[in-house]
Parts: C-alpha cells; structure tokens; sequence
C-alpha cells in the first residue's frame, strides 16, 4: 500500500485522532498513489497512524478513513460504517416514516466527505471529498440495501469540491423521483421538501429542535423571521400560536414555497407578512420607521466556510444583530444562529455581545442553540460543531 509519510512532530493532531493530514504536514510520499487511493499514513519514526483517502489536489491531503492497521477499506467497511450510523439513528429518534433525519454526518460518523438525509422514503446524498467519491458506487449500494429507499437522490454539487478537484454529480441514482419534492413531517408540520434544487439536500435538519423550541417561544408575540427560506421557523411559530410573524428571504420562489407550508398546515394566512428583500437593508429601514417585535430570528446563510473569511463574516454578524437588538421591545427575545464553520462559538458569542453594546440594548444570553442529535460532533474533530445559536433577552 501507498504511504504518506509526516514531518517531525506532525502526528500529534492524528495522536489526537483527529481525521485530517494538511498537505504542509507531509514529508513525502512513498508509491504512486493517485486521487483517492487508501494510504498508510506513517510518522517520521515509522509508526503507523492511520489508513486514510490521499488528494494530491486539496489542501487536506488524506482524510483518515480508519485507525487501525489491519482493516481493509473496501466495500464491506462502507457497509459496516453506513448501517452503524442509521442504527444510532434509529435508536436515538426512533423510526417515523414520514419523518426525516440525517443518516451520515461526514467525519462525525467515520466517513469524511459523506452526508446522508434521509426524507420519507427519499435519500438524498452529497459527496465531497475524494476518498468517498472513488467509492460512490459501494456507497450507493449500501444506502440503497440499508435504506429501502424508493429513490436516492445525488447532491455533490456544494462549493467544496472545486477544491477538492472533483466534478458537481446530481440526479436520481436509485429509483425514480418525478417531480424531485418529497413531503415530511416534523414535530407534528408539514413540509415540501425539493431534493435537486434546494438548499444542501434539500432542508435544514440541523435546525429542527431549534425550530421546536423557539415556536414555543412565539406564543402570543409579534416575531419577525429573517433568512426565512422555505418558512419553517415561521410555520412552527403560527403553530404554537404566534400574534403576527414578517418572514424575509431575498428568493421569491422560497417564499412562494413558505406561503404554501402555512396553507398546508392549515395556519393563519392573515397572521403573515411576506417579505421579498435583502436582510441588511431591509433591517434598517425596519429601523428607520420604528417597527418592534417581542421575538426576531436570524438564521443566516454561511458567512465563513473557513477561519480565513471570519473577519469579514463577523462585521456582518454584528450589523444584523446589533439591527435586530434595536428592533426588539423590553422583554423580546432574540434567537441568533450562525453556521459558518470558520465563526468559532467563542467568537459568536463575542459579536453578539459586541453587537448588543454597540446597540444600547441591555441583553442577557439565557439559552443556547446547537444542530440536532443526528448531527453528531466527534470529539475529536471540533470543527464538526459548525451549527451554533444563542438565544438573547433584552430587559
């Protein structure tokens, strides 16, 4: 077998079993090994580390695929990883039909570059690194075996992949799926879920408790919903009995897709606002005529994929929820989310309070957001923890 052999001193992260070797770690490589090939990852002493996926291409040069030596990755090992995953699934959220659920959570689950959403009787799939894609056909096989989907549906079209050296894959590869819109249930709503064109696979799963949790907040209040895509904070909030909820997104047939889940949940129409506009802007003249509500959303897109960008991506944190501070009447509530992996939970928490000073706003932080349990974070790999939310009141 091909081996990659670290500098003096670059095992420690892989002693601390994290699951990425960065191409500045290696010291060379042994053989021929071509994209996605399994390697030895060896240290500069000889000691083996780990068996991992090589990418000559990608700054992450080898995503580690197993710890021992002896194991061989072939389309048995894929087998074993795939169902262990769907059983603690199973086990922790139990089985519900019409429900949906994260299967594979990349490395979390052993399986970098791997994401599995399970919608219904749907699978939808997105890949993203080398190792996964040289063995997509093992991993279809599987999906399809453990899943007893009727249709499983390939999304590897996400940003990453260019700097992975790989080409975008979409469509039906198991099954068929026409039209690609899957309807599921959550916490007692409705949903349209559009596998081939909507965000990541389709829905944000990782919100689904969040969602829960904040409806129940909404009882009674005047909430504004930002970022609001298909409307699924708006429609658990009507549900739960919100006063009024003004749901903004900057896509219009995302708002069209909201206004029919609160018609297909049978929620009051003339409790909504629909707002087809810019967040940023719109939060300012939100401001400039005075408007208040008692409970505001953000749930912004990914502002930092990487530290690299979190400078930039922390003005913008900070524009919208110091606007969002100023709009809250005494006693509002404030549920703050970001999903940049390069905004580390530390430093959101330190813009948000940034952004409540700069507002005057006298806020206090009592409660914490996190992605849903099929969102599992290995310990060892913090970098998983990309879901994190705060929930603010003002006095």
């Amino acid at each position: 077998m091909h081996k990659v052999i670290l500098k003096p001193g670059k095992e420690k992260s892989l002693l601390r079993r994290h699951p990425w070797v960065f191409s500045g770690a290696i010291a060379r490589v042994e053989g021929s090994p071509v994209v996605g090939d399994t390697v030895r990852i060896i240290a500069q002493d000889g000691r083996f580390l780990a068996l991992a996926a090589y990418n000559p291409v990608s700054q992450i040069s080898a995503r580690v695929w197993d710890w021992r030596e002896d194991t061989r990755i072939d389309a048995g090992f894929f087998r074993v990883k795939i169902a262990t995953a769907i059983r603690m699934r199973d086990a922790l959220l139990g089985k519900e039909p019409a429900g949906a659920v994260r299967l594979i959570h990349g490395e979390s689950d052993g399986l970098p570059g791997l994401v599995a959403d399970r919608y219904a009787d749907v699978v939808a799939m997105q890949i993203s690194s080398a190792g996964c894609h040289r063995w997509r056909d093992a991993i279809i096989a599987a999906l399809n075996e453990l899943t007893g989907a009727r249709a499983l549906y390939e999304r590897s079209d996400s940003d990453v992949l260019e700097l992975e050296g790989l080409q975008s894959r979409t469509g039906v590869v198991h099954g068929t799926l026409d039209p690609p819109q899957v309807e599921i249930l959550e916490n007692g709503a409705r949903f349209r879920v559009d596998v081939a064109r909507g965000h990541k696979t389709g829905f944000y799963l990782d919100q689904r408790d969040n969602r829960h949790f904040v409806g129940e907040l909404a009882a009674g209040r005047d909430v504004l919903n930002c970022f609001c895509y298909t409307g699924a904070f708006t429609v658990h909030a009507l549900a739960k009995g919100a006063k009024s909820v003004a749901s903004v997104d900057s896509s219009a047939d995302a708002l069209q897709l909201a206004q029919e889940h609160v018609r297909m949940n049978g929620l009051p129409e003339d409790r909504c606002e629909w707002i087809d506009a810019d967040v940023f802007p719109l939060l300012r003249k939100l401001r400039d005529q005075a408007r208040q509500f008692d409970l505001i959303i953000l749930d912004p897109p990914k502002f930092a994929p990487t530290p690299a960008t979190a400078e930039r991506a922390a003005r913008g944190y900070k524009d919208i929820n110091l606007l969002a501070f100023k709009l809250l009447r005494p006693g509002g509530l404030l549920a703050t989310f970001s999903c940049s992996g390069g905004v580390s939970a530390d430093l959101f928490r330190k813009i948000v309070a940034g952004a409540a000073l700069d507002a005057g706003a006298d806020a206090q932080m009592i409660g914490q957001f996190h992605a849903a349990p099929d969102h599992p974070v290995s310990l060892a790999f913090p970098e998983g923890e990309y879901l994190k939310g705060l929930l603010c009141r003002v006095a």
